[in-house]
């Protein structure tokens, strides 16, 4: 099958973690929008053949893994698109760059790209986004986060693929309340990486701890961070009834194993980044069997919903010795879904510039994605994520991508009442 997402030898490279170059140097004068060639306003990144997103990524660094998979998803997402005719007549292509988790280089990558780009999706990180926040404002580019901070509301260039990592926890400790005995007057250990992405969480814990009388027992870490063995002991030494994972699966993987070794039978819930589905393969495995979930509006890859399954079966085709990682391909995927959307109401509009593309994200009231997204997505107030619904998944070695879902997507009385400050 053509690729025309990337040129194949930077898909190679994407795909093998290393950084790659442009797909093609592409100028600011391009046709704007217009599905029958119709001419608007100048657009970087539109030619009269293509759309180029770009897509500034982790290729190297700790969040390697999740960022070759969420270019997974998104190539077999564009793939379709591009096989039954693109968006407005042109093919859509990625601009991949590899920022090794590493602000500083973002911005100089985002410095040589934006000029050649329609927008950026994704681009992956929580202190990335915050690094380029003044670039994208100055530039009015469209941003599809691979990332869910709730910092960046109530910007309107951002794209959220579901709710925001606040939300994710208010959420997880509600369902802990209900289906696993945490009671006023118990302890919650937050295990969080310092920046956005803990801290984010942590203010969901926090609130959901003051809604419910518990006790919040905060871990700060760094991604660096891999043997988790004394903050372990800590929190069993504090009697902590459950633990929030505000980390990557590396931590994930330590904090199981740590207190399975210790006897610290407790639930354990992470936010989107904090499993991928080779965790289960490893000695840590049987620990996350036990006690291990996660909170997030991206689907289990497993999940039998009508989206999910057209996703899964994409990719066990395309991919058949790996596995769909929950916030990796099944979000790259999604997002591409989001992306799509806003595309084609751009083209519908005739104006598929920047500005034309914040015009149409922000007309979207109810979009169902076909379950790879929980809930119906409300892009239309940029205060808020565009919903508050999540799944909560099981660890599970025999599941596609590693996770069962739990019950139903819902949202909680808390969630829904929680005000953002941003």
């Amino acid at each position: 099958m053509k690729r025309p997402l990337i040129t194949s030898t930077c898909l190679a490279l994407a795909l093998a973690a290393t950084s790659c170059g442009k797909a093609e140097e592409q100028g600011g004068g391009a046709v704007g929008g217009g599905g029958e060639g119709g001419a608007t306003a100048a657009a970087p990144g539109v030619t009269e053949d293509t759309i180029t997103l770009g897509a500034l990524m982790d290729l190297t660094a700790v969040f390697a893994a999740n960022s070759r998979s969420i270019l997974q998803g998104a190539n077999l997402y564009w793939d379709s698109v591009n096989a039954d005719g693109g968006v407005c007549g042109r093919e859509v292509e990625l601009d991949v760059q590899d920022h090794g988790y590493d602000p500083q280089q973002a911005v100089s990558l985002y410095q040589t790209m934006s000029d050649n780009v329609l927008a950026i999706a994704p681009v992956l990180g929580s202190s990335v986004i915050t690094a380029l926040r003044p670039s994208f404002e100055e530039d009015d580019m469209l941003v599809g986060m691979a990332a869910w901070t709730s910092d960046v509301l109530p910007d309107p260039r951002f794209q959220i693929t579901g709710t925001t990592y606040d939300v994710e926890t208010i959420n997880a400790i509600d369902w802990l309340t209900r289906e696993h005995g945490l009671q006023s007057g118990d302890s919650i250990g937050v295990v969080y990486f310092e920046g956005d992405f803990g801290g984010s969480s942590l203010r969901g814990a926090e609130y959901a701890a003051e809604e419910l009388g518990l006790t919040v027992v905060p871990h700060q870490i760094k991604p660096s961070d891999t043997d988790l063995s004394a903050q372990v002991n800590a929190m069993a030494n504090e009697g902590v009834d459950a633990i929030i994972v505000a980390a990557a699966s590396p931590q994930t993987a330590s904090i199981a194993s740590v207190a399975q070794s210790i006897g610290l039978d407790v639930p354990i819930v992470g936010n989107a980044p904090a499993f991928t589905p080779n965790l289960m393969d490893t000695p840590a495995g049987p620990a996350l069997e036990e006690n291990f979930y996660t909170s997030t509006s991206m689907a289990p890859p497993s999940l039998d919903e009508e989206g999910v399954t057209e996703f899964l079966t994409a990719y066990e085709a395309e991919y058949p010795d790996e596995e769909p990682i929950q916030n990796g391909a099944m979000y790259g995927y999604a997002s591409a879904q989001i992306m799509h959307e806003v595309l084609m109401r751009a083209c519908e509009e005739d104006d598929l510039t920047r500005e034309g593309l914040l015009d149409a994200l922000r007309s979207i009231t109810d979009y169902e994605s076909g379950g790879t997204v929980a809930g119906v997505l409300d892009y239309s107030d940029p205060a808020v994520p565009p919903t508050r619904e999540v799944y909560i998944s099981k660890a599970d070695p025999n599941a596609p991508g590693g996770l069962t879902a739990v019950g139903e997507s819902f949202t909680s009385d808390l969630a829904e009442a929680y005000e953002f400050t941003g």
